[in-house]
């Protein structure tokens, strides 16, 4: 009888003790994704501020199920602030697209005196694993020379082929080498005097 109360504690105890477990928490993070440029320029340029839509503005990644529903992964989240993380990708980007080694995070002492200034509001950055990664953010490009802008509008929607959450992460990546493609090409019409 000892011995059966005795194996009834220790259950108890290990049921007790497996219940105060906590999950692991996994963390990603964005890339950049971008493909060398063929030639070097001598441009600088600041990058940012960048503001996110408060939805997402979160360390846990936001996942859309329905359009009106979201669900909020306590356990999947971003290694950095969204908004750092996005503006660190597409300064990366720049760089490697314009060829130059002078882009920098706008709050950055080495952003002081770039020639171009890149302000982005992301108006979508919604993620549905087993769909797509959707981005959308209006954007503009501005020469501190002489005040002239570009602007405009990326929208992209980058596949998502299967339910993990690293390639959601790489397919947000790839979607903000998108829009990094289309700010280079700003600052290079800029520089041209377009």
């Amino acid at each position: 009888m000892r011995r059966l109360a005795s194996c009834i504690l220790l259950f108890a105890l290990a049921m007790a003790g497996g219940g105060c477990a906590s999950p692991r928490s996994y963390f990603y993070t964005l890339n950049s994704a971008a493909k060398p440029a063929t030639t070097g320029a001598d441009y600088s340029v600041a990058v940012g501020p960048v503001s996110v839509p408060a939805a997402v503005n979160r360390p846990q990644i936001v996942v859309r199920l329905a359009p009106n529903q979201v669900a909020i992964d306590e356990f999947h989240r971003w290694a950095s602030p969204l908004p750092d993380a996005i503006v660190r990708v597409i300064a990366e980007d720049l760089s490697v697209m314009l060829g130059t080694p002078h882009v920098a995070v706008f709050s950055q002492p080495t952003a002081a005196g770039a020639q171009y200034r890149v302000l982005i509001d992301v108006l979508r950055f919604e993620s549905a694993l087993g769909e797509t990664a959707t981005l959308d953010a209006v954007w503009t490009v501005r020469s501190t020379k002489d005040g002239t802008t570009r602007s405009g509008r990326t929208t992209v929607s980058e596949p998502i082929p299967d339910r993990e959450y690293a390639t959601l992460a790489a397919a947000h990546s790839r979607a903000l080498g998108r829009l990094s493609a289309d700010l280079a090409g700003a600052i290079q019409a800029l520089a041209a005097g377009g």
